[in-house]
């Protein structure tokens, strides 16, 4: 008999966030501070190199350290032995057993032996993109960049400078309003000839400055908006049916928008799944992605969660999906400006895993990518990292519990690792002492380098510990890793932890009196002094000293602030469960 759809998380937020009541102001915050050690005495330098060719990227799986060659089990098919991590309860205790999976072409046919001759990797994450912006959740490949350029902060204040209206979805027997979970906007500073093949009002066709927000949402609207006023630069997309991840504009500066359905109900008229890709200067979906996918082994829930990466160099799209498959999509796009036409034709590969830890299946989380190396947690607790190239798995491993917080990418000299956290999830019905684990991995063997374990209560529609992603410091703060970690002292409470990247201790400890789903996110000043942002539950909006924890000022949204902020600038942009989307400048 199969198993029920789990209920979308989501719809439960709406209520604890009103009994917490929204227009409670932001209490003091209590901080706890600790030694840090490692505080960097000068700016960490980027990596030196700069290449953008696939093949020169590519790194062979089988040089890597510990690697285990698969085990053929038949066409198309694979098994490894899966790993755990250090501390805790050990995988052996929680399941044992190898990772099994299943690479199929778009017709759903297996693969043998899928081996293409054209490369797919990534270079640093400043090289994602040439375009100025926020393009994908957290701004590229290493998730690692939300906000783009630097801001001039003197009076390290918020100033509410337009907000405008998004709508309401009554889905599954409640509501979802604004946005919600991930709901980052896109901010992009379009190049000259996207802008005018886009056909805007002069007002905006004719500013070199002119910034767009895009915000696909609960209601089932893509928005498009001028960052500096609010006002609408064209007509909503209406999409049908509910948005709750992060979109991604194609980072090649092509008018390409795709955004994965969060929802399939829209006032109680069902609809399909589907990943969508919208071509913006016609603004209508040109393609979409089934997600009740017959080679999924979970055919009966197909939303999207994640926000793609797209490789410019081959062209080339990488998406997770909730009904457990990861998507390789060839789109064979061109782009003529002149003509003011753009052409998608995607051809798909699919990978499909699973192990004896496997129950509920489906990613929800955004991968992150290093080289040809791609990374993603998923709703079974696996950390997954996968070839780009052959949809080989490199490594996997089982991390004790629901894991939806995108992994972020720190590439440093002394080597390349992966911060991440999971939730306190499906765990709640076994096991008493409840823990988020916060751990920080080698990119390259999946080894566990530190654990640090933190206390959080369960329930199984607002999920306690860890959901949101990391802020991995940069500038002054390289040496921290800070996180916000959701229903600790109390189902209503959380925490905000800053780490040293080196050993994992505390550098210090904030409590929260509303817990916070919303991925914080650094802005660096033009004097290079580091600032933070995140939203709470009880829909305040935080700018906070990350070298101390400390607030120094909010304001208020008017309902759960659930979705992370991108920034441009001195501008922040955000949405909250209130029914708007916020432009917020700091100053």
């Amino acid at each position: 008999m199969p198993r029920r759809p789990r209920r979308p998380r989501r719809m439960a937020a709406l209520a604890v966030a009103g009994a917490l009541g929204l227009s409670l102001a932001a209490c003091t915050a209590t901080v706890r501070e600790g030694p840090r050690p490692n505080k960097p005495t000068a700016v960490a330098t980027r990596p030196a190199y700069r290449a953008t060719d696939p093949a020169k990227l590519t790194i062979a799986p089988e040089t890597l350290p510990g690697f285990r060659p698969p085990t053929v089990q038949g066409p198309g098919s694979y098994s490894k032995m899966l790993t755990g991590p250090m501390g805790n309860m050990s995988w052996l205790e929680y399941h044992g057993g190898d990772i099994n999976w299943q690479i199929y072409d778009q017709n759903n046919k297996p693969l043998p032996n899928y081996s293409p001759t054209e490369k797919t990797a990534f270079g640093p994450g400043q090289d994602y993109t040439n375009v100025q912006g926020v393009l994908t959740f957290r701004g590229n490949n290493e998730r690692n960049a939300p906000a783009f350029g630097t801001a001039e902060v003197k009076e390290k204040k918020l100033e509410m400078v337009w907000s405008h209206d998004d709508g309401i979805s009554h889905s599954y027997g409640s509501v979802f309003p604004g946005t919600g979970w991930t709901g980052q906007p896109l901010l992009v500073h379009w190049p000259d000839a996207t802008r005018r093949a886009m056909d805007f009002a002069p007002e905006f066709a004719n500013d070199p400055n002119f910034v767009e927000v895009i915000q696909p949402a609960f209601d089932g609207k893509v928005y498009r908006l001028d960052l500096a006023t609010g006002r609408p630069t064209k007509p909503p997309i209406d999409a049908t049916y509910g948005f709750k991840g992060t979109g991604s504009i194609d980072p090649r500066g092509y008018p390409l928008l795709y955004a994965g359905q969060g929802l399939n109900d829209q006032n109680g008229v069902l609809g399909p799944w589907g990943y969508k890709m919208f071509d913006l200067i016609q603004n209508k979906m040109v393609h979409a992605l089934n997600g009740t996918d017959p080679v999924s082994h979970r055919p009966f829930w197909g939303a999207w969660d994640s926000s793609a990466l797209v490789n410019a160099a081959s062209d080339t799209l990488i998406e997770p999906g909730e009904n457990g498959v990861i998507y390789k999509v060839k789109l064979n796009s061109h782009f003529d400006a002149a003509a003011k036409r753009i052409t998608i034709d995607p051809q798909v590969t699919k990978m499909v895993y699973q192990s004896p830890a496997s129950t509920q299946y489906g990613i929800e989380s955004s991968a992150a990518a290093y080289r040809n190396l791609m990374y993603a947690s998923d709703n079974d607790g696996h950390i997954i990292c996968w070839d780009a190239n052959t949809l080989q798995v490199v490594w996997a491993q089982t991390q004790g519990d629901n894991d939806d917080s995108t992994i972020t990418i720190d590439e440093t000299p002394e080597g390349v690792y992966l911060y991440n956290a999971n939730s306190v999830g499906w765990r709640g019905g076994k096991r008493h002492d409840l823990v988020s684990n916060i751990r920080k991995i080698d990119a390259l063997s999946g080894q566990v380098l530190w654990q640090h374990d933190v206390p959080a209560y369960y329930n199984d529609a607002v999920k306690g510990g860890v959901e949101s992603t990391p802020l991995n410091g940069q500038g002054e703060i390289a040496d921290l890793v800070i996180f916000t970690v959701a229903k600790t002292t109390s189902p209503a409470e959380g925490d905000m932890i800053a780490l040293d990247k080196k050993t994992g201790k505390v550098v210090w400890d904030r409590h929260l009196d509303r817990y916070s789903w919303s991925s914080p996110v650094q802005i660096t000043g033009t004097d290079g002094k580091a600032y933070g942002v995140f939203g709470d539950s009880g829909g305040t909006f935080h700018l906070f000293d990350p070298n101390t924890g400390r607030d120094l000022d909010t304001v208020h949204l008017g309902g759960n602030v659930e979705a992370s902020a991108a920034v441009y600038g001195n501008m922040i942009v955000i949405g909250s469960y209130g029914q708007k989307i916020f432009g917020i400048k700091i100053s």
